[in-house]
C-alpha cells in the first residue's frame, strides 16, 4: 500500500484436488502450493483446467475431492464471500453507475468500515494505481487500462489474503497489455499480496510471474520459474507449448558426469547437457530441445560445443530479426533466429554451419 504499510502475504495449498463435470475431469488430483507474497501464473491451452482451478480457489465451484488450505486452514467448504479473496475479472465487472472512488470503496463499505477509514484507504490505493485525479469519473469515461487499474484497486483495497486474476489483460491491445503487465507486477510486489493469475498468454506469464504452473488436460505438467520453464522444459508438451523450439530426435549413446552424447541427423554427433546421469536410458530414443535464439551461425566448428551443416531453405523477416529455416542432411527442419544484418548475406540453397553450446540444450525422454 502507499506509505510504509505492506499487506502480509498468505500461503495457499491445494491438496489432491479434483473436479469433474459429468464424465470430464477438469481438475485431476492437483497438488500445488503458492508461497507468501508469490506471483504464480496458471498457464495452459483451452480446456486445460486452469480456469476451473481458479474458480475452485475462489469458491465459485466446489471440489469433488481434495482440499484447499489458506494459511493452513481448510476453506474448501466456505462460500465465495466467506473466503474474503480479492478477484479481478476479465471484463473488470465495474459498477457503471458508480464513480471510481465509489467502485473502489464498495468492498470497504459492505464490510462496514468507518467512513474516515474508507476515505483514507481509497485515497491510498488511488495513489498506488496512479489514478489520484480520476476519483470522480465513471467507468465509461476511462480507458481500458484505467478501468483495469480500478478493478485491481477494488480487489486489493480491503487487504485480502489472496488476489486472483482471471485473464486480466485479455481485453487490452498489445501495447497497453505489455505496459499493464509491468504495472501489475510492480503493484503486486509493492503490496506483497499472494497472487494467482490465469492466462493463456505465454508472454504475460513469463513477464509477470515468480513461478508458472503449466496445465494440460486437468493435470500439472511443470511448475517452475519462467527461465527454467523456457530453457529447461521437462517434457515435450511444455517444450512445444512455451515459445518456439527445435525438437531434434537422437539416440543416446553415452552419459558421463551429466554430459550426454547423442547420435543425430544421420550419424552426426552432438554433445548436450543432461541433469544428472541416466545410464539406464543408453540406446534409447530421446529428443534434444533447442530454442531458435540459442542456435547461431558459425564460421568454424571450434566456436561451439556442437556444430552441424545445414542448407538454408527459407528466410522470414520477423521485425527484430530474421527467422532462418534450414534443412538437415535428413531433410528435417531446424529454425534459427539471427539479426537482420547477419541474414543479409544468406541465400536460399546455401550451406551454412550452425552451432550451439551444451548448456543451451535440454534433453527430453520419450514417455
Amino acid at each position: 500500500m502507499a506509505g510504509n504499510r505492506v499487506m502480509p502475504g498468505h500461503r495457499l495449498d491445494i491438496v489432491n484436488a479434483s473436479k469433474w463435470y459429468k464424465k470430464t475431469k477438469a481438475v485431476d488430483h492437483i497438488n500445488l502450493s503458492v508461497n507468501n507474497g508469490e506471483f504464480l501464473t496458471i498457464l495452459g491451452p483451452s480446456g486445460s483446467g486452469k480456469t476451473s482451478l481458479l474458480t475452485l480457489i475462489a469458491g465459485f465451484e466446489t471440489l469433488n475431492s481434495g482440499s484447499i488450505l489458506l494459511n493452513h486452514q481448510d476453506i474448501s467448504a466456505k462460500k465465495a464471500y466467506e473466503r474474503d479473496i480479492g478477484m479481478v475479472f476479465q471484463n473488470y465487472a465495474l459498477f457503471p453507475h458508480m464513480t471510481v472512488f465509489d467502485n473502489i470503496a464498495y468492498p470497504l463499505r459492505i464490510r462496514r468500515t468507518r467512513k474516515e477509514d474508507v476515505n483514507n484507504r481509497v485515497k491510498e490505493i488511488l495513489k498506488l494505481v496512479h489514478l489520484e485525479t480520476y476519483e470522480m469519473r465513471y467507468p465509461k469515461q476511462l480507458s481500458g487500462g484505467q478501468q483495469q487499474r480500478v478493478a485491481l484497486a477494488r480487489a486489493i483495497v480491503f487487504n485480502p489474503p489472496l488476489l486472483l486474476l482471471d485473464e486480466p489483460l485479455a481485453a487490452l491491445d498489445k501495447n497497453l497489455r505489455q505496459q499493464m503487465q509491468l504495472e501489475i507486477k510492480q503493484i503486486q510486489e509493492k503490496v506483497g499480496i499472494t497472487t494467482i493469475c490465469v492466462t493463456h498468454d505465454q508472454e504475460e506469464a513469463l513477464t509477470m510471474s515468480d513461478r508458472i504452473c503449466v496445465m494440460n488436460r486437468g493435470r500439472i505438467e511443470q511448475i517452475d520459474t519462467p527461465e527454467n520453464l523456457y530453457q529447461k522444459p521437462k517434457n515435450r508438451f511444455v517444450a512445444e507449448f512455451i515459445g518456439e523450439i527445435n525438437l531434434i530426435q537422437g539416440k543416446l549413446v553415452e552419459v558421463t558426469n551429466g554430459i550426454a552424447k547423442l547420435v543425430i541427423f544421420d550419424q552426426q554427433k552432438a554433445i548436450v547437457s543432461v541433469e544428472g546421469n541416466h545410464p539406464d536410458a543408453r540406446g534409447k530414443t530421446v529428443h534434444m530441445a533447442l530454442r531458435p535464439e540459442n542456435v547461431r551461425i558459425a564460421t568454424e566448428k571450434s566456436m561451439y560445443d556442437n556444430t552441424i551443416t545445414v542448407t538454408v531453405n527459407e528466410l522470414i523477416y520477423v521485425g527484430e530479426g530474421v527467422k532462418v529455416k534450414a534443412l538437415t542432411s535428413t531433410d528435417e527442419i531446424i529454425t534459427v533466429k539471427v539479426p537482420a544484418l547477419q541474414a543479409h548475406s544468406l541465400s536460399r540453397g546455401e550451406d551454412i554451419l550452425l552451432g550451439w553450446n551444451r548448456h543451451d540444450v535440454s534433453l527430453l525422454y520419450d514417455e
